[in-house]
């Protein structure tokens, strides 16, 4: 590989915008060589945004940008559906992938992606960016330690009272998959499962629901109005989880709920020896001297070396750098796509048993 990383991005919507482009700007020796949209305005609105890619090559079609053998990494920033069909070409392509999350919309998805990763030897990860959150890196190191014993039961919370994203596709089932669960219930399920290191699900139930916005009027959004007969979509899914080890997950994901204590990627854990949440910061509840405390720490900027390379980053940034990290060699991606995969797992499980009515179970070779 050049020194310097020639790079492109697929898709140039809000999330390549908001997130991909702003936090490569942090990185040393990258170059944004390439972008891809079906829709060529959105290519100009985005090269007027960030002037230091306007003479990266425009394309409407990403096989054709797969064939420039100079490119060597990918930003899949497209549609859910089509997350594991760009991914695993670019993989095929010879490039090194990182892919918006969700993972993919199928758990057979989410292996062919792992799949294709090792076959053709490159890297592959998944922008699960609140991983890299102060409050999130600092409460992984104190479960790490052992502070917390045998984690046994947990919450992902990824909660809205009234945000329900009008752009976009978000509302098409066929094109994300679903709404608020694999929207932004994904992030909350993957931080609860990397901070529990427990990957072997065996049994998920669920049940979503269309029930607040309806007809798309007088919904109170704090993005305005939509169009309802676009909203094929839940505005909300709730699902069990049971670990093969015996451990469970409560999983409460929402666009619209009539809930007023609204909260968003974030977890809770419950341990042997003691607990996190992050309802006000990170807390930790445990018994001292036989009283029941709560600890918060102090995380404000400078006091704590979070994760190596990534002090004074947001988690955009620390993402982007993550990864280009690893693409060096010079450290370790921090979303494996196995784990990802596990995420995918459960959320097209709580799906199933949602149209069903009935349990989903996963058995496994070993």
């Amino acid at each position: 590989m050049a020194q310097k990383i020639r790079t492109a991005i697929i898709g140039t919507g809000g999330i390549a915008n908001g997130k991909h482009l702003k936090g490569l700007r942090s990185v040393k020796d990258v170059e944004v060589v390439a972008i891809c949209d079906l829709i060529p305005e959105r290519m100009k609105e985005t090269k007027q945004r960030y002037p230091e890619i306007s003479g990266a090559a425009e394309y409407v079609d990403y096989k054709e940008l797969l064939k420039d053998e100079s490119i060597d990494c990918v930003h899949v920033c497209t549609p859910n559906r089509s997350h594991a069909m760009i991914t695993i070409d670019a993989l095929n392509a010879g490039k090194h992938v990182i892919c918006e999350k969700p993972m993919a919309t199928s758990y057979k998805e989410a292996v062919a992606m792992c799949e294709a990763a090792k076959k053709n030897g490159k890297l592959l990860t998944i922008g699960y960016q609140n991983r890299q959150t102060k409050e999130m890196l600092y409460a992984h190191k104190r479960i790490e330690n052992g502070e917390l014993g045998e984690i046994y039961f947990a919450r992902a919370h990824a909660l809205r009272r009234r945000a329900i994203p009008n752009w976009g596709v978000f509302l098409k089932e066929d094109e994300q998959g679903g709404g608020p669960l694999i929207d932004i219930g994904t992030h909350a399920l993957d931080l609860t499962l990397w901070h529990m290191n427990n990957y072997r699900p065996v049994m998920v139930v669920g049940q979503s629901f269309k029930k607040i916005c309806r007809d798309g009027k007088n919904t109170g959004n704090i993005w305005g109005g939509f169009d309802a007969s676009e909203f094929t979509v839940e505005d909300s899914a709730f699902g069990f989880v049971r670990m093969e080890n015996g451990a469970v997950i409560s999983i409460d994901a929402s666009w619209a709920l009539n809930f007023a204590d609204a909260r968003e990627a974030i977890c809770t854990l419950c341990g042997t020896e003691g607990g996190i949440d992050f309802m006000d910061g990170v807390r930790i509840n445990k018994v001292v001297n036989d009283v029941m405390t709560i600890e918060k720490p102090d995380l404000r900027e400078g006091g704590v070396a979070y994760y190596d390379g990534n002090a004074g980053f947001g988690p955009d940034e620390a993402e982007a750098n993550t990864f280009y990290g690893a693409v060096r060699g010079e450290r370790e991606l921090l979303v494996k796509p196995e784990q990802a995969a596990v995420v995918t797992r459960i959320l097209e499980g709580i799906y199933e048993s949602a149209k069903t009515g009935k349990p989903v179970f996963f058995t496994y070779d070993d």
